[in-house]
């Protein structure tokens, strides 16, 4: 039985408030691994209620399959997709439910949706033309940052919520907010159009570390 993570569980439900009734094939919040941030994919997956997914973001581990098959192995137990971060040869090898591409891979996105690929395809967008490349390549959702300050080393300016909710009218494809998400900005971003939210420390400070 998974533990009642009440932080994670609260920042799951806000979540599913922000995404209302917007349509996507992913759940409203996406946990997202880092190296230094939240290592660990199984353990990641232990802490996610339902209406989660994860991206495993390997960022060239050796051990990238062997770790990428455990952490399916537990979120398939759970009803919780995986997304592999950039690479569609793992998210096949590993049975992943999808592919999260980093902005400049969107060109091997569109060609392998052309290709008849079908696994759920996210990606992230820094600036508002990759909302209309993310359209022309047939992506299930775009991860929009950065959208509150953050601790990430990569994270840039914060755009805040109105920026957000105007980049969320200029596509279709539904839009999740990344950068500085934890219980209390989650709250600003209800009512923007946009379909949930994606974290990395908001969910390792929330839970306790395992022993």
């Amino acid at each position: 039985m998974k533990p009642p993570y009440d932080a994670v569980t609260g920042l799951a439900s806000a979540a599913a408030r922000v995404g209302g009734s917007q349509a996507c094939a992913l759940p409203p919040l996406l946990a997202l691994t880092d190296p230094q941030r939240q290592p660990d994919p199984v353990k990641l997956v232990e802490m996610l209620p339902p209406g989660s997914a994860i991206i495993y973001r390997h960022f060239g581990h050796p051990d990238r399959l062997a770790i990428a098959r455990a952490t399916v192995a537990v979120a398939s137990e759970l009803g919780i997709p995986v997304l592999v971060s950039s690479d569609l040869d793992l998210a096949y090898s590993s049975a992943a439910a999808g592919v999260h591409w980093p902005e400049r891979m969107l060109p091997a996105a569109a060609r392998a949706r052309a290709r008849g690929c079908r696994l759920l395809f996210s990606a992230s967008a820094h600036a508002p033309m990759t909302l209309l490349r993310a359209k022309q390549a047939g992506l299930d959702a775009v991860l929009v940052s950065t959208v509150f300050a953050s601790a990430s080393p990569s994270a840039g300016t914060a755009m805040g919520p109105q920026a957000l909710a105007a980049w969320a009218r200029r596509t279709p494809v539904p839009v999740y907010a990344l950068g500085g998400i934890n219980q209390k900005t989650v709250n600003r971003l209800t009512g923007l159009g946009i379909s949930g939210v994606a974290a990395v420390g908001a969910i390792r400070n929330a839970v306790p570390t395992r022993t």
